[in-house]
């Protein structure tokens, strides 16, 4: 028998922040709640999500321009990593989200790890275009490159 929840945050095939979403009860009890993704769909917590929905809808217009914003800087820059190779031009080690999110971050750009999509860490030699979803609204695309150590 699903539960109601209302959702706090976005969550990845569930829903938008803000959204009354009916869930198993595991999913729930074990998962959206205790991590703050969730709280419960009872009257009281519905009367004052409702009362606060104008102050939500400004920051989240807020969010999206920050986000755009970023986008646009960010958009199209281009990452260096120097790595030793092994013979087939694989790489020993990876670069992954976090090393992705400091060499942003050296470069002057606050973006956090969780917004990188990458499917897996990059393990060989070569240009690759990485996906940044800064909101459901603004994707930016940057280049990472990885060498071989000399």
């Amino acid at each position: 028998m699903p539960v109601k929840v209302i959702l706090r945050t976005d969550v990845p095939k569930v829903g938008k922040a803000g959204d009354v979403k009916q869930v198993a009860p595991g999913f729930a009890r074990n998962y959206l709640i205790p991590r703050g993704l969730a709280t419960a769909a009872t009257e009281g917590a519905l009367a004052a999500f409702k009362r606060g929905e104008s102050k939500r809808a400004v920051a989240v217009s807020d969010e999206l321009k920050a986000a755009k914003a970023l986008a646009a800087k960010v958009e199209g820059t281009k990452l260096s990593f120097t790595s030793a190779t092994a013979a087939e031009g694989k790489i020993f080690g990876s670069v992954g989200k976090s090393d992705i999110a400091k060499s942003l971050k050296a470069s002057g750009f606050e973006v956090d790890r969780s917004k990188i999509v990458l499917e897996s860490p990059l393990k060989a030699v070569g240009e690759f275009d990485v996906e940044l979803k800064l909101h459901a609204d603004a994707v930016a695309k940057i280049q990472v490159s990885i060498l071989a150590r000399a």
